[in-house]
């Protein structure tokens, strides 16, 4: 009896999990398109083909649709090779902002950042939780004497993200986005001179880190 209830419960399962992931998709999509203010559950239903009902069950509302996709976002931003430290750090920037252009989730996230003071506290926005992952790859590499002594990491983490941030609207308004991945490299061109130590300087590589081309 107990097999035939659990070869039963897995279909609702499998269904339940592809709802979720279909109106995360939708959301995605509606707010890639229209931001969170213009973005209404009935776009984000229709899109996903599910009723608001089916909704309801995964999600309360838009606020807790966008919070979760802004959690996903460092998941969804994985370098394609293996690195640490300041390195790593390179890499999932550059990734980032290719990521951007090609994953309609990140790049919710990216459209998102303008208006999560309606939908996310400070503490747990998206400002946040890229300063903490890039201040842990800093970090270690100040440890490990690839960063100058010196350096604040924890206000260099925050600089990155601005300076991240900014360029994303930048690109926006002015080429679509297209030329994201070359401002970010630009940064790190002009902010590793000040950070790195001399020997790690030379072993970074800026190119490699998201296939960007020059």
């Amino acid at each position: 009896m107990a097999h035939s209830e659990g070869r039963r419960a897995a279909p609702k399962q499998e269904r339940a999990s592809r709802t979720r992931a279909e109106l995360l998709r939708a959301a995605a999509e509606v707010f890639a398109e229209q931001g969170f203010s213009r973005a209404t559950l009935t776009r984000i239903t229709d899109r996903a083909g599910v009723t608001q009902g089916a909704m309801y069950f995964h999600f309360r509302n838009k606020e807790e649709l966008a919070r979760e996709i802004v959690r996903q976002q460092p998941d969804r931003v994985v370098p394609s090779h293996e690195s640490t430290g300041l390195q790593h750090a390179v890499d999932v920037t550059v990734n980032w902002a290719h990521r951007v252009l090609e994953d309609v989730f990140v790049l919710a996230g990216a459209r998102l950042v303008m208006e999560q003071e309606f939908f996310i506290g400070t503490a747990q926005n998206s400002h946040e939780q890229w300063t903490r992952l890039l201040a842990d790859d800093l970090a270690l590499a100040q440890r490990r004497r690839e960063v100058r002594a010196a350096t604040d990491v924890e206000a260099v983490s925050r600089l990155i993200v601005n300076a991240c941030t900014g360029a994303q609207m930048h690109a926006y308004f002015q080429t679509q986005r297209r030329d994201l991945p070359e401002r970010v490299v630009d940064m790190w061109r002009c902010l590793l001179p000040a950070i790195a130590t001399p020997a790690t300087l030379k072993t970074i590589k800026l190119e490699g880190s998201g296939e960007v081309s020059r």
